[in-house]
């Protein structure tokens, strides 16, 4: 492509990322006016506002399981509470779209993409079943899915109640916790004892 090509295309996918986190149902005129470009433009880099959705979610899931990628610990719970703390860093600006890509029409796309993730958050729970910190008492592929739904709560009660960062990222790692298996006490004094968890 073209330089300017290349920049109008990125200039799509940011305007996008804007639009659809303060609309779901933004129309791709709202998005082209954002990026200063016309409606017609828009067709020449993505076909369908589908399409444009679609590379939109891809590429942003692919991002987030990146960034939680190389997050580790050797006590699983506080493990979970890291990777909750990382997902919300990653998704805080975009938490309308985070949900919509995850909850809406396209989230086979957002699935195939947060693969890795899923797979790290049941491996730290199946490591923590063994060890006795995460509760035993749930199958760990449904306990997996359970604490994505949780995070996936706070985020949308962040998006609906424009929840402050840091009271939404507190509640992040308060839900997965908490589904794990942790008291609301011994969830807030592992959030407060290790500073790797606090938002600053």
């Amino acid at each position: 492509m073209r330089r300017d090509a290349v920049e109008n295309r990125e200039a799509l996918l940011a305007a996008a990322r804007i639009e659809l986190n303060l609309d779901a149902d933004a129309p791709l005129e709202a998005i082209a006016a954002r990026a200063g470009l016309s409606r017609r433009s828009v067709y020449g880099h993505f076909a369908t506002r589908d399409d444009l959705l679609r590379e939109l979610i891809t590429s942003g899931a692919t991002r987030v399981a990146g960034a939680v990628a190389g997050v580790d610990h050797e006590h699983p719970v506080v493990r979970l509470a890291l990777i909750a703390s990382r997902l919300w860093r990653e998704v805080e600006d975009i938490r309308v779209m985070a949900v919509f890509a995850v909850r809406g029409p396209l989230k086979g796309l957002t699935a195939d993409a947060l693969a890795p993730l899923r797979a790290r958050v049941a491996e730290a729970i199946a490591e923590g079943a063994r060890d006795g910190s995460v509760r035993g008492d749930i199958p760990v592929a449904r306990l997996a899915r359970l604490v994505e739904d949780a995070a996936l709560s706070a985020l949308a009660e962040a998006s609906t109640d424009a929840m402050p960062g840091p009271a939404a990222h507190r509640l992040v790692m308060l839900l997965v916790l908490g589904t794990v298996g942790l008291s609301a006490d011994a969830a807030a004094a592992l959030i407060d004892s290790h500073p790797e968890l606090d938002w600053s």
